[in-house]
């Protein structure tokens, strides 16, 4: 157990440190005030489909979807359970109100996205990133539909086909026709380096991006949100393992299992940052989420993950 336990710490431990960066960046005022945002955009539409392009179009085959098709039935079945129990819960942190909304997404989507696609392959090896990537696909789908009209508040324009048309669920479009078509091999080499090289700056740009939000906000302030603690409790700790252990009880196999503790085992996301300050809401209690699950995870992921493999074992 202490073995597994270091081997996926020290991944966390380099997310962490990139974190770090970030935020020291933005107290000491090293990068521009629009730094955040020109992160973002390069995640969005250069770095993340970077990564997912050249995973599918590596990975991905008829072979291996008929091999595999069985994550994604795990992951919706997940899914609508973690649907179910988000929204009760939220009315314990909120009885109503936008407030509401952001426990309900918060508490529905750890930060699968970002955070899962950095560790799975550093923990994992980056063979094992298509499996979760198929995994998360259900969950990429309900983020961009279902979430959105939790985060979007009331009386806004709700596009959700156009929320579907972006450059991440896009990429995955690509990358599984490239993929199934065996179209890496006659794609010239410079262009699958370039590629490769924009995935491989994901995840450390991913949480350096993550500090240098939240070091926009009071230190003192976020620390003192109580009910967070709770949140980042049950979206990093009690969830995970309820979810791990139902895939147990119902046979599920290792795969699934292990994908399905970092999908939902991840802490919580920056969208309770991003659309409450497109919409001007408040985004301290996202804030203050994203800081306080994202230094938490550093441990419970280590943690989390070794008993799982003790389990399994």
């Amino acid at each position: 157990m202490f073995e597994t336990f270091s081997a996926t710490l020290s991944p966390m431990l380099v997310m962490f440190l990139c974190m770090a960066l970030g935020f020291v960046a933005n107290k000491l005022k090293l990068a521009p005030e629009n730094t955040a945002t020109v992160l973002s955009k390069l995640e969005n539409y250069f770095l993340v489909p970077a990564l997912i392009l050249n995973t599918f179009m590596t990975y991905c085959s008829v072979e291996s979807i008929k091999a595999e098709y069985s994550l994604i039935l795990w992951c919706l079945l997940v899914l609508v359970l973690a649907v179910v129990i988000a929204w009760p819960l939220s009315g314990l942190f909120s009885r109503g109100g936008y407030s509401r909304e952001i426990y309900k997404y918060a508490l529905t989507f750890g930060n699968f996205s970002f955070m899962g696609n950095a560790i799975v392959p550093a923990i994992l090896g980056p063979e094992m990133l298509y499996n979760y990537m198929l995994f998360i696909l259900p969950l990429n789908i309900a983020v961009y539909t279902g979430g959105v009209i939790i985060l979007i508040p009331r009386g806004e324009g709700k596009n959700i086909l156009k929320s579907l048309l972006n450059p991440i669920f896009v990429s995955i479009i690509v990358g599984a026709v490239l993929g199934l078509v065996g179209a890496k091999p006659h794609i010239p080499a410079f262009i699958t380096n370039t590629i490769g090289n924009l995935a491989s700056c994901m995840g450390p740009l991913a949480m350096v991006l993550t500090g240098f939000v939240v070091a926009d906000y009071d230190f003192g302030k976020l620390l003192k949100n109580t009910k967070v603690y709770f949140a980042s409790l049950l979206r990093l700790i009690i969830l995970p393992a309820l979810f791990v252990g139902l895939l147990i009880l119902l046979g599920a196999d290792e795969i699934a299992v292990i994908m399905a503790f970092f999908a939902f085992g991840t802490p919580l996301g920056l969208n309770t940052v991003v659309f409450p300050a497109a919409y001007g809401g408040d985004t301290s209690t996202g804030a203050s989420m994203a800081m306080i699950s994202h230094t938490l995870c550093i441990v419970t992921i280590p943690l989390m993950f070794a008993i799982l493999k003790m389990i399994l074992a």
